[in-house]
């Protein structure tokens, strides 16, 4: 039997993290990562499993001393703590394995650091390296010859997650995409060819993750529609689920834009609980998209679209990159412009950044046009070199740009327009359900709806920090109020506050240089 010990390494402070808006949810971290429980449920039940995920926990180095085999797994922008935690175990001759998105894709970034590597995914690898370090005959590298056939994963070990420390939980339903764009290292990871786990599979993680107490969670796919017959079955499955229940959950996830072309599969995410999807739009300028070869975003006018996905009452979050060969200086103006028409609140900005081991990074280097230390470099954070500005100019037209977004009369300004004058239908499908259904479930909604807002409102209103975006806030407050919008919509605001306060102190902090650029 061996004792293992599997880390997540701590996350720098990033879009996604809400690092800033933990205080006001009451939460240590954002959500999981699933690397962990996922790799615990593969390991043989002879042997002893702990997780420690860093962002919730101190890591007890003397401890790891105790253990047989650490593993770590981090993404690209944890490799520098990822690095730290590594030479510190290598100082204590603690045996260590290393696996996930970065390792992959930067085979030799931690070498002289670690025992063993996984590249890719290792529903097969993992099984096989604790067999072959039983016998004591291991490799130094493993690497899976096929995908893995996601019908067959076993349930991950949900039972050894703190889930009271995040803000939510997630849910891994498919691997794969069918596009091809250059930037994106998920066909690199994952391939091409989505591979999907069964509806049940789906509901029993669901049901699992609920019973542990989340009540949000997010399906981490990085298309959940990369083969929209499965998704439709899983949301049909999770429909039923949702009444059986009550609706007792809210789900969001990741999908690609051609979602605004099937009215069926936006109707079923309604009807299953979703409220809001991230899209990678990436450029509201078509020479840029067919650049990267994000075909599936120029089919058809990019506002037009998001705004058919907001009519099923789906909020849609953005990601945006600048630093395209095809991007001016009138760039940041364009992408300011266009999240304004397109009523997207929520937009992850960011400078375009080669990946190895991706299309993009494998052209820029043929072209002399890498500088990888820079990636690293506080001040610069890319390690490309645009063509038509600067490195310099395309920072700064970011930070400004990232800082006009956050502005909070910005920010605010697209709230009313998406929620007060636009009326999203938020959670229309579930509550015109629930009143007809179960009368007294909603009742109960409603009241755990304004009394959870006005727990986030009083907090926020509490925090020094809000100072200064507070009479913003209020304002935006007396206008929904004002509307007669219903009481998810308040709820709506208390989140959006809340978002608002990570965006805002992130972005100040970077522009006024109290931080290193968060390009991610």
């Amino acid at each position: 039997m061996a004792r293992i010990c599997l880390i997540n390494p701590r996350f720098p402070t990033s879009f996604w993290g809400l690092n800033h808006g933990l205080p006001l949810l009451n939460k240590k971290a954002n959500m999981p990562v699933l690397a962990l429980p996922v790799l615990a449920g593969l390991t043989p039940p002879e042997h002893e499993v702990v997780l420690i995920d860093e962002n919730v926990r101190e890591i007890d180095f003397d401890a790891l001393e105790g253990f047989d085999i650490v593993g770590l797994t981090g993404m690209t922008v944890q490799r520098d703590r990822m690095r730290e935690i590594l030479e510190e175990l290598h100082a204590r001759a603690i045996f260590t394995v290393v696996g996930g998105p970065w390792i992959t894709v930067a085979e030799g970034w931690f070498e002289g650091l670690v025992d063993v590597i996984f590249v890719g995914e290792a529903e097969e690898t993992w099984p096989k390296f604790l067999e072959d370090w039983k016998r004591g005959d291991w490799q130094a590298r493993y690497e899976q010859a096929e995908k893995t056939d996601m019908t067959k994963v076993p349930m991950p070990r949900y039972d050894l997650i703190p889930y009271r420390e995040y803000a939510m939980g997630c849910i891994q339903t498919s691997r794969g995409c069918p596009f091809q764009c250059e930037f994106c290292d998920i066909i690199v990871i994952f391939g091409r060819r989505p591979r999907v786990k069964t509806p049940e599979q789906v509901v029993a993680e669901v049901e699992a993750q609920h019973q542990l107490g989340a009540r949000v969670i997010f399906l981490v796919d990085d298309n959940f529609i990369g083969n929209k017959k499965a998704a439709k079955g899983i949301l049909r499955e999770l429909v039923a689920w949702q009444r059986r229940r009550g609706y007792p959950l809210a789900f969001f996830t990741e999908a690609s834009l051609d979602l605004a072309e099937d009215e069926e599969l936006m109707r079923l995410m309604a009807e299953a609980g979703m409220v809001a999807v991230f899209i990678g739009i990436e450029s509201p300028d078509e020479e840029a998209l067919r650049e990267t070869k994000k075909y599936q975003n120029v089919r058809g006018g990019l506002i037009e679209r998001v705004h058919r996905i907001q009519s099923f009452g789906l909020e849609v979050y953005a990601g945006m990159i600048v630093g395209f060969d095809h991007d001016d200086l009138g760039i940041f103006d364009r992408q300011f412009e266009f999240l304004r028409r397109a009523r997207v609140i929520g937009a992850m900005a960011g400078m375009l950044s080669a990946i190895p081991k991706t299309p993009l990074y494998a052209r820029l280097e043929a072209e002399d046009r890498l500088d990888n230390a820079a990636a690293d470099d506080p001040h610069i954070a890319t390690n490309i070199i645009p063509l038509l500005m600067t490195r310099e100019q395309m920072r700064d037209g970011w930070l400004d740009m990232m800082d006009r977004l956050y502005n909070a009369e910005n920010y605010f300004e697209r709230f009313d327009d998406l929620f007060i004058k636009g009326r999203l239908p938020l959670a229309t499908a579930k509550m015109t359900w629930l009143r007809r259904n179960r009368p007294l479930k909603y009742l109960e909604n409603q009241f755990l709806t304004i009394l959870g807002a006005l727990v986030m409102l009083a907090r926020v209103w509490s925090d020094p920090r809000t100072r200064p975006y507070r009479p913003v806030y209020a304002r935006s407050l007396r206008k929904l109020l004002l509307a007669g919008r219903p009481p998810r919509y308040l709820f709506q605001l208390a989140w959006k506050c809340i978002l608002h306060t990570h965006f805002a102190i992130m972005t100040r902090k970077m522009v006024r240089g109290e931080s290193r650029l968060v390009n991610s």
